[in-house]
């Protein structure tokens, strides 16, 4: 389970950026996980309580995920379509060539303190 290191490194990134202007304690934190990223946003919910344990900045904190969709364009027809719901097979012409054009992001985009 990786997640548990991406949760900790969210955690440093986090701590730096507070530091920086002067922060105590954060209200929430929104993690952008993409579809077709390998990160499974369960097992980060999961790992947050062990992680923030001992980092009192972040008793408080709420962990928001907001799932990006895995989105392509086909390579031969030009379709868009989610990946997931599709399992990656263009919807019209049943290609699996594809642009990847979502879905494979990580990433921090709120924090809010309190």
């Amino acid at each position: 389970m990786h997640e548990l290191g991406i949760i900790f490194e969210v955690i440093n990134t986090v701590e730096d950026i507070a530091k920086e202007q002067g922060l105590t304690e954060i209200a929430s934190i929104t993690l952008g996980v993409g579809e077709v990223s390998l990160v499974i946003p369960q097992y980060l919910r999961e790992c947050w309580p062990a992680a923030v344990y001992k980092h009192p900045m972040f008793e408080k904190t709420e962990l928001n995920i907001h799932v990006i969709p895995g989105e392509a364009k086909c390579s031969k027809c030009g379709t868009y379509f989610n990946i997931i719901q599709t399992e990656g097979y263009c919807p019209k012409c049943k290609s699996f060539d594809k642009e990847i054009i979502s879905g494979k992001e990580f990433l921090i985009e709120e924090i809010l303190a309190c």
